[in-house]
């Protein structure tokens, strides 16, 4: 009967820490979701290079390998004059070649800018940067898009952070709760152990090593249970929740795994602790 006591004890503490752990590796997922999100929006931010008349193909050849190197650059891709008049008339319906006898337009290049670069300061620089090249007529962006977009990224990224960091206080406070609760249950052994002679130590191991190896258990059925809801998400219903890269796998692994251990480690430590150092009497008053 006390073996299985013990056993849905144990099983009972485990599924509960398991369950916060889910909870830690859903807030996880939806901060590389949103990381993921807003570093897709910038990088949609292009600026429009316009060359001048007397570009040639040389200065086209120099300008792609000036984006080919430069940090900032995410990606690029070259609208000629042909396209860019084809585009004009598909839009507009009419063709200003048909009065002026020439085609107007020059060539151009969008270019999509790395995400950290999408910023007003940055681009302002960019902006100069590119104006000061002799083939380049002007640099055609939306700024008031860069300012708006950089002002909702930062309050967009500070309310995920509060939030995270909130459901992450929640979460630590359930398992250290749970694992002080199936320790306190323990308080009166932990008292007979004393009693015989054992140290601190002595005593502190075996709880220790039981809530850590519940802890990393745990987190085995978190990960499970979380790699089940992203699955159905993905198979199911078609939606993505994050980017699924070996980094952000391992994150995630690593920050439930790793995690769930060191929080039971912490929080066997100090709830042995409480009642290595109570007396007898204080242990039936609580």
């Amino acid at each position: 009967m006390k073996k299985h006591r013990f056993f849905n004890m144990y099983l009972t503490t485990t599924i509960s820490v398991a369950l916060v752990l889910f909870l830690v590796g859903l807030e996880c997922i939806v901060l590389l979701s949103a990381r993921n999100l807003i570093t897709r929006v910038k990088e949609n931010l292009a600026l429009t290079v316009v060359l001048t008349e007397e570009a040639d193909s040389t200065s086209l050849a120099r300008f792609a390998t000036m984006m080919d190197a430069a940090p900032y650059c995410h990606d690029y891709k070259l609208i000629t004059k042909e396209q860019a008049l084809r585009e004009h008339i598909e839009q507009l319906g009419e063709d200003p070649s048909a009065f002026l006898g020439y085609n107007p337009l020059t060539d151009a290049f969008e270019v999509y800018l790395d995400a950290t670069y999408a910023q007003p300061d940055s681009v302002a620089m960019i902006e100069a940067s590119i104006k000061s090249l002799p083939y380049v007529d002007e640099v055609i962006y939306q700024q008031d898009v860069v300012r708006i977009l950089d002002r909702g990224v930062n309050e967009v990224s500070l309310v995920l952070a509060v939030v995270a960091i909130a459901l992450l206080l929640m979460s630590l406070v359930l398992i250290v709760n749970t694992i002080r609760l199936h320790i306190y249950s323990k308080r009166f052994l932990i008292n007979t152990m004393r009693l015989v002679g054992a140290t601190p130590w002595v005593i502190r191991a075996p709880f220790i090593r039981r809530n850590v190896r519940m802890g990393f258990e745990a987190g085995i059925l978190a990960l499970i249970a979380l790699a089940g809801a992203v699955y159905y998400c993905h198979a199911r219903m078609g939606l993505v929740l994050f980017p699924y890269t070996w980094q952000n796998i391992t994150f995630v692994a690593v920050t439930i795994l790793v995690g769930g251990m060191l929080i039971a480690f912490l929080a066997s430590l100090f709830a042995t602790d409480r009642y290595v150092r109570m007396k007898i009497d204080k242990m039936y008053e609580i």
